[in-house]
Order: C-alpha cells, then structure tokens, then sequence
C-alpha cells in the first residue's frame, strides 16, 4: 500500500509530473537519463501523481506520452564544449530551438521534441537537466566514472525540481 493518500476522490488522481530520463543505455554515458529515472525508483516512492518513466531513444515518440502532464521534467546527455561531467538545467524557453535536417526520425532529440511540439501548438511545461558525457562512443552498459560520480546529483535536482512543486517522495 501507498504511503501516500490522493489528492482527489479514488480513480480521479491526476498525473502531475513525469520525470522522463531517455537515452540509450548500450552507450554509456548516453545512457545516464535511464539511469538516474532506476536509481529514483529504487531510492524513493513517490505519490501516484508523479510518473518516473524511461524514455529510452524513442525520441519524438515521447510527445503523446508528455501530453497528459502539467511538468515534465527530462534528464539527458547535452552535448557541449565544457568539460565531461557538466550539469545544466534549463527550459524550453530558454534557447532558441532549432530543427535542424535530419536522415531519420529517430535522430530527433528531446531538445527538439519541444520545437516540434510548439510547432504543432502544444507547449509543455519543462525543465531539461542535461549533463556533458565522457564517452558515448563505446558500446557498454556501465557509465563511466565521471558520469558515474554525478548520479546523486542528477537525483538531487530532480527532487528539487519536485520540491518545487509540493512534492516530496519518501525514502524507502
């Protein structure tokens, strides 16, 4: 049983907030956003307006699953020109979002999910924490030992991005 009680009468539970980490775990560091979502799950319960879900690589994909929330808050890789390790939080509205060409649909990334989704007249109230990879070059399931080091952080924002918005998961 759930140590948290709903909000609203039984069956009304509205999803509030998905945290979403995506990227593909076969490559490393790439894969820090799933991790962070299995470390999450594995440390917290969390009341059942908030969803914790990994997006993998499905990429666009992502947009109908966000549609039912008012905060998705996404845990990526960003790659940048500061060194591995880097973290940075930012929203939609604080770059200028560009699509750029593409081969494939699935080299969309979550960065442009949102200017596709503006595009199409669905704004979602987001926060990107994205972190500067060492390696995603190399095939392998671990993260290497800078990403590795950064994990609790990477939890710590997104329980204060949570925090931020009445919500406290219990340890377990």
């Amino acid at each position: 049983m759930s140590a948290f009680e709903p909000s609203a009468g039984p069956g009304t539970i509205e999803k509030k907030v998905m945290v979403l980490g995506v990227g593909n775990i076969l490559l490393r560091d790439e894969g820090v956003g799933v991790r962070v979502i299995e470390r999450l799950k594995a440390s917290y319960e969390f009341p059942p307006e908030v969803e914790l879900m990994d997006g993998g690589t499905a990429g666009l994909d992502l947009m109908p699953f966000m549609e039912g929330y008012k905060h998705v808050i996404i845990v990526d890789t960003l790659k940048t020109s500061e060194p591995p390790g880097s973290i940075f939080r930012f929203t939609p509205d604080d770059i200028d979002i560009k699509v750029p060409y593409k081969t494939s649909l699935h080299q969309i990334g979550m960065v442009e999910v949102f200017a596709i989704a503006e595009a199409l007249g669905k704004k979602f109230e987001a926060v990107i924490i994205g972190i500067q990879p060492e390696d995603m070059s190399d095939w392998g399931l671990e993260l290497t030992p800078t990403i590795e080091a950064k994990i609790p952080e990477l939890m710590e924002l997104v329980l204060k991005e949570l925090k931020a918005l009445g919500i406290t998961p219990i340890t377990h």
